[in-house]
């Protein structure tokens, strides 16, 4: 089996229901699990499997008081989000 290439990793996870989404969420700031919920109303079982996908590809963090945040990377991402929204 050959092994994937970094791109098709990325449009994968990315591709997943909610996953853009909560990259948006966060794209202004710090945001806690209950407060992601309440924004999306994304289930608790798939809000956490996004958070932990997301968090493996260093997209997001969690801070000190426990809130999800955008890594640089994230970052990253969210600016693309932006040129996306203006298309």
């Amino acid at each position: 089996m050959t092994e994937k290439r970094p791109i098709t990793v990325a449009l994968e996870l990315l591709g997943r229901r909610w996953a853009l989404r909560i990259v948006w969420e966060l794209r202004r700031d710090a945001v806690s699990f209950a407060e992601l919920r309440g924004r999306t109303g994304i289930s608790p079982s798939v809000l956490s499997q996004r958070l932990r996908e997301l968090s493996e590809i260093a997209v997001l963090e969690r801070d000190p008081a426990r809130r999800y945040r955008l890594t640089g990377r994230g970052r990253e991402l969210a600016r693309l989000l932006y040129d996306l929204n203006r298309w």
